[in-house]
């Protein structure tokens, strides 16, 4: 994994390169801006300017007469340019924009035709900048001065004066380089190093905070699981210290779980090894004792042996089955298949199943059902498991002459269920203990032996059913488990 320090130093490089190229092309287009901006203001001043020198060209003289360019004029125009402007171009253009005659530097005219419609929005309104054809420059734009020419009140032609002529374009474009090269360049350059400084010591300031994440991060990784970032900015360096921090706590809740899970496993091994070596060595003993002492034995005493080894490996056979059942409750491998059924039909059929070993017992077994029980909605087999074990917990405890009692109350939204024994109770100390694996009260009878499996089983199946058992202990001896499940709505 790669130093924090590092990574951060690297984005923070990063980010101020790239506010660097920002600044630079902010900069270059400031620059770009101030030029074309400049250079649209020399040319409207010289519009500005200059814009009726046509007319008073056209006012004094005529370049035109019957149609026909006039020498004498054009050089009196050619005179009267070079004393005022020595810069400007002039052509004269029929009514289309066909260049009839120029006077220009260099003769280095490229287009025979101009278009007229700046020419004549120019003559409509002189006071705007408008811009036309530069015969030298096809497809260049150029400030110029027009005026029509006249002839018995009849248009024959325009005079068409470029006012910013090559020359002059050359000059001023030298002039607006160097002022940029020396004053804007400096400027440009101080202001760029400037926000550049002051960009740097803001994203340093801004970066704070991440810093802070990062270096929790990495005291996170080399261990220190109870540190958490601080979370003292809002917007997105918040939401990652809150999601940074609901990530460590996820994490560690992980690690405490694959944990208990760890110490489940060493426990289970424990207990499967103590709860199975013991029928395993009296069905082991018994074999043993048949097959050496066969023709020793009554017929009386190999039926008793035999007994006892088979009322071993039922005892084996049940202990296997409820290690099964748990671990796959545990593993949420089993998923209930709910559907609504009449709770007290399941009731009965369980108490008559349930009445030979109670009689056996000498224990009177009681169903307390109130009328109009309404539909559960639950797994039936599941909750058939939950009675039988219940059942099998209060036989256990139950002496000869006491009794069980199962009753349904109805609630608008569940049915509420009580087992009730006679038993010795559950010790105050022992009543959250009983629902654990491999737990039971120590009031249990001698005669008994179980491996702590079918309340806890209880416990997992009702869990999936969104619903808690708890015990209390009865008056004036007993024990009362109490669990409800939910009434099924259409």
């Amino acid at each position: 994994m790669k130093n924090p320090s590092l990574i951060l130093n690297t984005l923070y490089w990063r980010i101020s390169l790239v506010l660097l190229l920002l600044l630079t092309a902010l900069g270059g287009g400031y620059i770009g801006i101030t030029s074309f901006t400049a250079r649209r203001f020399l040319q409207e001043s010289n519009q500005k300017l200059y814009g009726d020198i046509a007319a008073h060209t056209v006012k004094e003289v005529k370049p035109l007469v019957n149609g026909q360019v006039d020498t004498l004029a054009i050089q009196q125009i050619m005179h009267s340019m070079m004393v005022i402007n020595p810069s400007v171009e002039v052509y004269l253009l029929d009514t289309t924009g066909h260049i009839f005659t120029y006077v220009a530097p260099y003769k280095k005219v490229k287009l025979e035709q101009v278009a007229t419609a700046p020419i004549k929005q120019f003559i409509a309104d002189p006071q705007s900048f408008i811009q036309g054809d530069d015969p030298r420059h096809p497809g260049k734009m150029n400030v110029f001065s027009a005026a029509p020419i006249y002839e018995n009140e009849r248009l024959i032609g325009y005079v068409y004066i470029i006012l910013a002529s090559e020359l002059e374009a050359e000059v001023t474009g030298s002039l607006l380089g160097s002022y940029f090269l020396t004053m804007g360049s400096w400027w440009f350059f101080l202001t760029l190093l400037g926000a550049l400084g002051l960009g740097l010591i803001a994203l340093w300031y801004l970066t704070r905070n991440l810093r802070s994440v990062i270096a929790t991060v990495q005291r996170f990784r080399d261990g220190d699981y109870a540190v958490r970032a601080p979370v003292h900015a809002e917007g997105d360096l918040g939401t990652l210290s809150s999601a940074f921090n609901e990530m460590a706590d996820q994490i560690v809740a992980d690690f405490e779980k694959i944990q208990s899970v760890e110490n489940l496993r060493k426990e289970l091994i424990i207990n499967i090894s103590h709860d199975l070596r013991t029928p395993l060595s009296i069905t082991r003993g018994y074999v043993e004792t048949l097959l050496m002492k066969k023709d020793q034995l009554s017929p009386q005493q190999q039926q008793q042996y035999l007994e006892i080894i088979m009322d071993s490996s039922d005892k084996l056979s049940h202990l296997i089955s409820q290690l099964f059942e748990y671990s796959k409750l545990e593993a949420l491998q089993i998923e209930p298949r709910k559907e609504a059924f009449f709770i007290s039909e399941l009731a009965q059929d369980i108490v008559g199943k349930y009445q030979i070993l109670a009689q056996e017992k000498h224990i009177h077994l009681h169903l307390k059902a109130a009328q109009g029980l309404p539909l559960v909605f639950a797994d039936i087999g599941l909750v058939e498991r939950v009675f039988q074990n219940l059942l099998d917990n209060a036989l256990k405890f139950t002496p000869s002459g006491g009794s069980i009692t199962l009753e349904f109350t109805p609630y608008p939204s569940h049915v509420g269920i009580t087992v009730t024994d006679t038993g010795s109770g559950v010790p105050e100390q022992e009543k959250e203990l009983i629902f654990e694996r491999f737990r039971q009260a120590s009031t249990q009878p001698s005669s008994f032996s179980g491996a702590g499996l079918g309340l806890a089983i209880v416990k997992k199946i009702l869990e999936l059913h969104q619903s808690t058992i708890s015990v209390e202990n009865a008056r004036p001896r007993g024990a009362i488990f109490s669990f409800s499940l939910p009434a099924y709505t259409s």
